[in-house]
């Protein structure tokens, strides 16, 4: 059985290259601008790419670490997502207030959905194995908060919710909660099963979870009312502190893993450089330092946050459940290689240069997505071949069974 997630996600991918290819010709001067195009870019890769994976990988994850027997594909959970996805793509450029209130609420149902099923699945006790679905489930908690305000922001719900900066709740919801989240809970089983150890006692790991877990609401909060210290900075300084401690337990355990050799550990580790990056450079935009304008920096960064931290983490996670649950090797490796590790990271200092080099940022831009788009062919090459060596075994085990 071929999941229909992992196909999806590959429909994405290629889709991501071409707006990544699109985004360069724009910003060179060598296509037209249209309306909508920088938020399709985004979701092909956040609510497209990741979505899709995450939303195939998870279930099977979370059954597979628990010993539970193999599940069966929740096709209302995927049907949900898919028909939500394509209509809110289709609503986006041209700002259909009914087709964006459709798309996202039926992508709030399937989300509702996972969250439920995950749940269900969590183990009874507290042992490190079941650490990782508390995070899974929070992170889909708020990625419901983040497709109410996202959905709101195009419908005006903000004046009623008292939403003083709903472009930057909508963010920081997704971001910092849902795939901040979401991802420490992959590290968590991931690193486990290359190292064949936890990634850290239980209680560490839901000190990470709690520090993690406020202080995205306290990201959230801030800016819903109107950038208020008192919540962003605590909220701030939980969520920093609890992603450096996680990312020195993911390096850690890729070291014991002896992981570090390869180019996948270190997307997993040099993506973390472009979310942690915005929170050095804050102090200098709050003390009004010469050079860093506030607004430029607010405009352009999200971009690298993306790409850099978003996609890459992607393109160590894709490959390596493809390999381990699609085609069910008992050794599964990190994708990505040491030329998209270059490609990817070229890309996003790029991006940060363009903020500081106003004279050529369009230049920058350009050649950012550029190393964007080549980063990326090496993991399409990477999926497209095992997909397309699963569909070979698979028609040629069902023209055996015809022919018997």
């Amino acid at each position: 059985m071929v999941n229909p997630y992992f196909l999806m996600m590959l429909l994405y991918l290629f889709v991501a290259v071409l707006a990544a290819l699109d985004a360069s010709l724009i910003s060179l001067d060598l296509l037209p601008w249209f309306n909508g195009v920088r938020w399709l870019r985004i979701h092909f890769i956040t609510l497209g790419m990741l979505t899709q994976v995450l939303f195939g990988a998870l279930p099977v994850l979370v059954a597979t670490r628990r010993k539970l027997p193999q599940l069966a594909t929740r096709w209302d959970i995927w049907l949900t997502l898919n028909i939500g996805l394509i209509i809110l793509l289709a609503g986006i450029p041209s700002i259909n207030q009914q087709l964006i209130f459709t798309g996202g609420t039926l992508i709030f149902i399937a989300a509702t959905l996972l969250a439920k099923q995950l749940w269900g699945m969590r183990s009874a006790d507290a042992q490190p194995l079941s650490q990782s679905v508390k995070f899974y489930v929070t992170g889909l908690l708020y990625l419901l908060l983040g497709i109410i305000i996202g959905t709101g922001l195009w419908l005006g719900w903000s004046g009623p919710l008292r939403i003083q900066v709903p472009l930057e709740v909508h963010i920081h919801a997704n971001n910092w909660g849902f795939l901040s989240l979401v991802f420490a809970g992959l590290i968590i089983d991931m690193v486990s099963m290359l190292s064949g150890q936890p990634l850290a006692t239980v209680r560490a790991l839901n000190t990470i979870f709690w520090s993690m877990t406020l202080g995205a609401l306290g990201l959230v909060m801030g800016p819903w009312l109107g950038g208020a210290l008192w919540v962003t900075v605590p909220g701030l300084v939980l969520h920093i502190a609890a992603t450096v401690w996680l990312v020195g337990l993911l390096v850690r355990g890729l070291a014991r893993a002896g992981e570090l050799r390869r180019a996948g550990a270190w997307h997993l580790v040099t993506a973390y450089i472009w979310i942690l990056l915005p929170v050095l450079i804050a102090p200098f935009i709050l003390l009004n330092v010469p050079g860093f304008v506030g607004g430029d920096i607010e405009a352009t960064a999200p971009q690298a946050l993306i790409y850099g931290w978003v996609l890459q983490f992607g393109f160590a996670l894709i490959p390596f459940l493809v390999e381990r649950y699609l085609l069910g090797a008992s050794k599964a490796n990190l994708g990505g290689n040491w030329f998209s590790l270059l490609a990817v990271n070229v890309g996003s200092a790029l991006i940060w240069a363009s903020i500081f080099v106003v004279p050529l940022r369009n230049n920058l831009h350009g050649t950012a997505y550029l190393f964007y788009v080549i980063s990326m062919l090496p993991i399409v090459w990477q999926v497209g071949r095992m997909l397309h060596g699963r569909f070979k075994s698979v028609e040629q085990g069902t023209l055996a069974h015809a022919g018997d």
